[in-house]
């Protein structure tokens, strides 16, 4: 099965990252931790930067120890949680199986529950930070330390949840194999872009705000801390904005390119359902799409060999009502001689076999001029010209179709056959009900060629023809015919005028 390009592609280094980050022991953990550390690390610059520690007293220094003491807590409870969420969420992995659905929907719920949990873990770290430093210096820091740690956190939150939800990317194609067409909200586009924006401008920004309007930062500092503030968030922002758009771009470029396929006739395209947002369902979608095209096209096929190809694109095309007309057809009809003596004592298969191969002949010579293999009728078969689609001359192509039918049958030596060509006014359209139907051809032009066709069995050339049909052929073919004579057909009244092709001239 093909599949769209991107989706072929071996796993790059960040792929295969994240791929241990899932199947490791210590992989979520790490990962997590290291979100965490970097928000406070970002806490602890700005601090360095806006000349806190010139605040405090030399032996106001040993308070800091204090201030630790919660971090390194919430750093500890964070790895067993992390750990804990791997073996409660991945354990699935070191089963070499797929997640159960219940498994695979905890799998989704990971991103958001895991920076839920980690705004959980800072928001007493922020208060306690905040009331514990401001008591340490001579100025009033409350507010400013408050929302500076309180930015801090929701960094870090953000941060945690956009690696996060990266992180599980690999995984996404199997959940989506159990859930099928699944999304979570937490995951969507509209999330994503608002984290992207907050975590890379607002937040760096609200923070050079805080600091700007400090009145116990000097100006320097300002300054100093402004640049890296403006350096954090162009930092955060290039990286960000990569992780977005490789995450929008690069499955819409796949989801472009297989959609161009499956325009194209490639009905085997399928691409890899990467995401649990918008655009995972979208992949779905678009593999749904291409396996209902192709089963429509299968059924297509296999309903065009039972009735024809015309007729299979009219029932495809039209709705459910019963419809069809009255038109100027010609019908052509044949019949295998003594068809019972021949399968006496021939094994099924092999006379079935024999009879396909007639079927085949008389299938190709009515097609290739125009024609439909209306049905069969054991080892008959009634063909049209003219319905359903309408030909401005349905004699001349039957006629031509008769003497190939004869030719090439007789050249085979496996069955003798008759030939009855009619043309007349028949009702030509679906019969039955909404729930089952069948398009045919129902007149005496009909029943006057499947007459002809017995009487042909008795004639030296097979074939036998309405006068009406020679008289409405081209000249070029018409010439090809003489008239037979006057014949009597069971069930019409009066005897008809018949035409049979010329003998073949012999060259002396």
């Amino acid at each position: 099965m093909s599949h769209a390009s991107a989706a072929r592609s071996r796993p790059g280094a960040i792929t295969r990252l994240m791929l241990w980050s899932v199947r490791a022991r210590w992989g979520l953990a790490t990962v997590v931790i290291a979100a965490h550390l970097s928000g406070l690390a970002v806490i602890v610059t700005e601090l360095l930067l806006i000349g806190f520690p010139g605040r405090l007293d030399a032996d106001q220094l040993r308070g800091l120890l204090t201030v630790a003491i919660y971090p390194a807590i919430a750093f500890l409870i964070g790895i067993g949680l992390a750990i804990r969420d791997r073996d409660g969420y991945f354990a699935w992995l070191d089963r070499a199986g797929k997640p159960t659905p219940e498994e695979a929907r905890r799998i989704l719920h990971l991103p958001i529950a895991v920076t839920f949990r980690s705004l959980a873990m800072w928001a007493p770290g922020v208060l306690l930070s905040a009331i514990l430093l401001a008591r340490l210096t001579t100025e009033d820091d409350f507010t400013v330390l408050l929302v500076m740690f309180t930015i801090g956190g929701l960094e870090s939150a953000g941060l945690t949840y956009l690696i996060v939800d990266r992180l599980i990317r690999p995984v996404v194609p199997i959940v989506a194999g159990v859930l099928g067409a699944t999304m979570h909200w937490s995951s969507s586009v509209s999330i994503r872009v608002a984290l992207a924006w907050a975590v890379s401008g607002a937040m760096p920004l609200s923070a050079l705000i805080v600091v700007l309007a400090d009145p116990a930062t000097s100006y320097e500092h300002r300054i100093r801390t402004g640049i890296y503030l403006a350096a954090i968030s162009l930092a955060v922002g290039v990286l960000a904005t990569w992780a977005l758009s490789r995450a929008v771009a690069a499955p819409l470029r796949t989801l472009r390119i297989a959609v161009d396929r499956i325009t194209q006739g490639d009905l085997d395209v399928r691409v890899s359902v990467r995401s649990a947002s918008e655009i995972g369902r979208l992949e779905h979608s678009v593999n749904e799409m291409s396996a209902n095209l192709r089963e429509r096209l299968r059924m297509r096929d296999v309903f065009g060999r039972h009735v024809g190809e015309e007729v299979a694109e009219r029932a495809l095309a039209g709705g459910i009502d019963l419809t069809g007309d009255v038109r100027e057809v010609t019908a052509l009809f044949v019949d295998v001689t003594g068809s019972v003596a021949i399968s006496t004592g021939l094994p099924p298969q092999e006379f079935v076999a024999k009879l396909n191969r007639l079927m085949a002949t008389v299938v190709a010579a009515t097609e290739d001029n125009d024609g439909l293999v209306n049905k069969f009728e054991g080892d008959a078969a009634l063909c049209i010209f003219g319905a359903p689609i309408a030909l401005a001359d349905n004699a001349t192509p039957a006629l031509r179709a008769a003497r190939r039918i004869r030719d090439e049958i007789a050249a085979a030596g496996e069955f003798d056959i008759g030939i009855g060509v009619a043309r007349g006014r028949v009702f030509a359209g679906d019969i039955g009900t909404d729930t089952r139907r069948e398009y045919t051809v129902i007149g005496d032009a009909v029943n006057a060629a499947a007459r002809l066709t017995t009487r042909a069995k008795e004639v030296p050339r097979r074939i036998l023809v309405s006068q009406s049909i020679v008289e409405a052929a081209e000249a070029d073919e018409r010439a090809n015919w003489v008239k037979y004579g006057t014949v009597a057909l069971r069930g019409i009244s009066e005897p008809a005028t018949s035409w049979t092709d010329r003998e073949p001239e012999t060259t002396p």
